[in-house]
């Protein structure tokens, strides 16, 4: 078991933590598929609902909130069946537009993951405003319902009442929505072609500035994030902060960095690269590879 989980598994009942110890082993990142989900609410004899709250201390073990020490985990569950996990971060010493939060990291990675709908978010304080207004965003987000501790399950519209969102700048194709973008490059290097494959997999609806970033670790390992963008646009998403929310959840360090590449579109009205060689620089003395692309 990965000893930032030591704390939180006394926490749980005593059922629950004996079968979830096996899960927890080196590369639990905070998914949890449906049979496994299924296994667990019969061991445990939880209702779902139930075991989802209880593994809020599981989640909140992968945050890394080094300005507020407030630890928020959250959990994500997919129409599929499958759960994912998220926490916050925030960069130490750093400007707090950098922080990621935990609603934002588990909707992250369940979209990474391939997810086209998220159906429940679980977490262990009430969602901030940012956060209501990034579910928002998502496919039918309006109707996910959110659970929190010791309260009755409410659907997004309880919390974000006359919601402002894609429909009303004529986005027909919400946030987790099956979309690719093609781009025109020829490289043999995996990293790039990996990180133009994720930049054809943003959404960026608002600005065309489809985007992503890959992180390389020194043993070899990759890491990506993927530009989302919000309708309100201050909680858009960086790619940057969704790679590094990922590298989190995977247990891995800064220190572990050894190369970073941001991909993005040359028909956008943005460019990030300014605010991923700024978050980048706050983590690691690596210089960031910008590769501008057309699309196709």
């Amino acid at each position: 078991m990965q000893n930032r989980f030591i704390d939180s598994i006394t926490q749980l009942p005593k059922p629950l933590a004996t079968a979830l110890i096996p899960l927890l082993n080196d590369d639990f990142c905070g998914h949890i598929d449906a049979n496994q989900l299924t296994e667990l609410v019969n061991i445990s004899q939880m209702t779902e609902e139930e075991l989802l709250l209880s593994l809020l201390p599981i989640a909140a073990a992968l945050a890394k909130p080094s300005i507020s020490e407030f630890y928020v985990g959250a959990i994500a569950k997919a129409e599929s069946g499958d759960i994912y996990m998220g926490a916050n971060f925030e960069l130490s010493s750093e400007a707090l537009f950098h922080t990621v939060h935990a609603e934002q990291s588990a909707i992250s990675h369940a979209w990474l993951n391939g997810e086209q709908k998220i159906i429940d978010i679980v977490v262990n304080f009430s969602p901030c405003g940012h956060c209501r207004q990034f579910i928002n965003e998502l496919v039918s987000g309006i109707d996910i319902n959110i659970h929190l501790p010791g309260q009755q399950p409410q659907q997004l519209a309880h919390y974000l009442p006359y919601a402002f969102g894609p429909k009303d700048l004529q986005v027909t194709k919400p946030l987790l929505s099956k979309s690719h973008i093609e781009f025109s490059l020829q490289s043999d290097d995996p990293m790039i072609i990996e990180a133009v494959d994720q930049a054809g997999l943003s959404y960026a609806p608002y600005t065309q500035n489809y985007a992503a970033v890959v992180i390389e670790t020194k043993d070899g390992k990759t890491y990506c994030g993927r530009y989302a963008e919000n309708a309100a646009f201050n909680p858009s998403m960086m790619p940057m902060q969704m790679a590094l929310s990922n590298l989190i959840r995977h247990n891995r360090d800064y220190s572990d960095i050894n190369r970073v590449v941001l991909i993005e579109s040359s028909a956008g009205k943005i460019s990030l690269a300014n605010a991923t060689m700024d978050t980048l620089q706050a983590v690691a003395a690596i210089e960031l590879e910008h590769i501008v692309v057309d699309p196709s």
